[in-house]
Formats: C-alpha cells, structure tokens, sequence
C-alpha cells in the first residue's frame, strides 16, 4: 500500500464527514440563502474575532481576493522569499491584479524593520508596498510557525504607514496548535485572513477569507468575477463544519509523527533532516543536487513525495497517516537511501 506523504491536501473525507454533507441543508449560495455556507462564515469569522467571511473553492482564490481587494495595479505585495502567494498562484496577483509581488527577509520570515526600510524606499521612486503578506505556517520553509510577536510588530508599521496587513493562513490550524495561540490573536493585528480546510481538516475542498463587513463585502462581488460564485455549496461548508468539529482537535498527531519521521531518518547521509515544528519534515540535499532523483527510487517502493525545491524533499504527515504508516515509511526510506 502506498504512503502518501506529497501533502496534507492528498488526505480523503472520511465516511463521518461524508455522512454530514450528505445530511446537509442547503440553498443557493449566490443567493445568500444557503444555511450551511452561511452557519460555517459565521463560525469562522468569530473564531478568527473579525466581523465578516465569505467562502471560496480554494486558497489560491481566497489569497487572490485579498490581493484585488486591498491593492490597486502597480501597487506591491509585501511578502516572503518564496511565499505561496509568489511561487505556487501562477502569478495571479500579476494575472488579476496588476499587483507586483515582492520579497522580505528569507522564506523563514521578515521582521519590522525590514518592512519600515521597504516603504522607506518609496521616497527614492520605488512602486507603493499596498499590503504587506504573512504566511502561517511558512510552507516552504517546513511548516514554521510565525511567531506572534513579530506579527504585532510588523502590523504596527504597517498601520503607522496606512498599509494592510494580510495573513494566509491555510496551515493556520497547525500553527494555532502548534503554538497555543488563539486564531484570534494571530487575526487581531491584520485586516483580513485566509483559512483553508482541505489542509489538516481533511476536507475535499474550501477556504475562507475573514475581514471587516466592507472588504468582505467587495471580496465577495470579486469572487463571482473570478468565477468562485457558489450554488448548493452546503455539502462543501458541511465538510468544513466536520472538520473544525473532528479533526481541528486532532491535528497536534500530526505534527508528533511528523517529529517521529524526523526521528527515523535524521541520520542518513544523504540529506539534513530539519526538525519540524507542526506537521511538514524538510529533507536538505546538497546545493544543485537533483530532489527528483531521490523521489523517484522512493515513490517507486510506495512511498509518495515529491521535491519541494530542486534540491530539497518535502515531507508532509495527514490524517491518513497513522503510527504504522510511520514505521513503514521509515523503513523503506531507509531500505531505499540508507
């Protein structure tokens, strides 16, 4: 049997989580008049401690909306080396917006002076930073958590200069336990958030974006231009109403198999296992040395990856994945590479 370890989004509903869509009242979305969709943006946004929420197909779209809906074209997207909004969207902040996207720091994060400098350099010509972008967890850095104190003081700058703030949280959740620190507390020093639950919650599909009334209110005119207006969607919400039920209190499992997995194979040659702090494992090869080549022997023995950079093996624990699947992976990786 294979071990599916590409991404937490390769988890599949269970037959509790089919059973509560299937159950599901629903209405026509479009409409405003599904109460499935509507009960999940109320919970949402309260668990997030802002006024309003709209529900979206995916995390690519909520970020996007985020961008239409705080910047103007020309204007900058803030945000880390290697943020999914700049390598993983198609360049839809561009394609949509005519919003540039551009890099703060490392992919491990930035810090407010780093911000204060970039807008600094607004003075010598250079385009208007609109809104500044926070990835939690930080995907390609391994599922690192970004701390909250550096959260409030990057907003701090970003409020003193008069420009919005955005977190994208799809691993939010993982963050949130990872850390102990309320969703709220992330969401309170930001405008607007996005929330994914096809990530860590098992869902087959949805996100959400919380704001204020207003954004919320010109996110949701633009999703039905980018073609995300919704119709019965309540079979969806459904699922994400499973999910914070069941499967948001459960996901601290994850992240111990995944420090397990570190544990495993920490010591074999051929990479540097970086010890994870939620539920992804970063395998570091040397500088130019093919990731894909050591996928390939490993998928071939059933184990599921693929490289997260060309030199680098992404590793990410689910709910699909128990203590066995742990064994077992490690035990072929190591029978494989070792």
């Amino acid at each position: 049997m294979d071990i599916d370890l590409r991404s937490d989004t390769v988890s599949k509903p269970s037959l509790g989580m089919r059973e509560a869509m299937a159950a599901a009242p629903v209405g026509d979305d479009c409409y405003g008049d599904d109460p499935t969709v509507n009960a999940l943006e109320a919970r949402v946004a309260a668990l997030l401690g802002k006024p309003a929420a709209v529900f979206v197909p995916s995390g690519t779209m909520a970020n996007q909306l985020a961008v239409n809906t705080h910047t103007r074209p020309g204007e900058v997207v803030a945000c880390v080396a290697e943020a999914h909004v700049q390598v993983h969207e198609a360049g839809a902040a561009a394609r949509l917006s005519g919003a540039q996207v551009e890099s703060l720091g490392t992919r491990r994060g930035f810090e407010a002076p780093d911000l204060e400098c970039r807008i600094r350099e607004e003075s010598c010509g250079w385009p208007r930073v609109a809104l500044t972008w926070i990835e939690n967890t930080l995907g390609l850095a391994g599922g690192l958590v970004w701390p909250l104190d550096s959260i409030h003081a990057i907003a701090e700058v970003a409020s003193l200069h008069g420009r919005k703030i955005h977190i994208d949280g799809a691993r939010l959740w993982n963050a949130h336990v990872a850390s102990g620190v309320a969703m709220a507390e992330y969401a309170c020093a930001v405008d607007s958030v996005s929330v994914c639950f096809s990530k860590g919650l098992g869902c087959p599909v949805g996100s959400m974006l919380v704001g204020e009334g207003d954004f919320i209110a010109r996110a949701r005119d633009s999703r039905h231009a980018f073609g995300g207006a919704l119709r019965q969607a309540g079979v969806l919400a459904a699922a994400a109403m499973y999910g914070l039920d069941h499967n948001l209190p459960r996901l601290g499992e994850d992240h111990t198999r995944a420090h397990r997995l570190w544990v495993g194979l920490r010591d074999l040659a051929c990479w540097r296992a970086v010890e994870p702090q939620t539920n992804v494992l970063m395998l570091e090869l040397d500088e130019g040395q093919d990731a894909e080549a050591s996928c390939r022997p490993l998928r071939d023995v059933g184990v599921l990856c693929y490289p997260n950079k060309y030199d680098e093996i992404r590793l990410v624990v689910h709910l699909g994945i128990d203590d066995d699947a742990i064994d077992d992976a490690i035990a072929r990786i190591r029978a494989t590479l070792g």
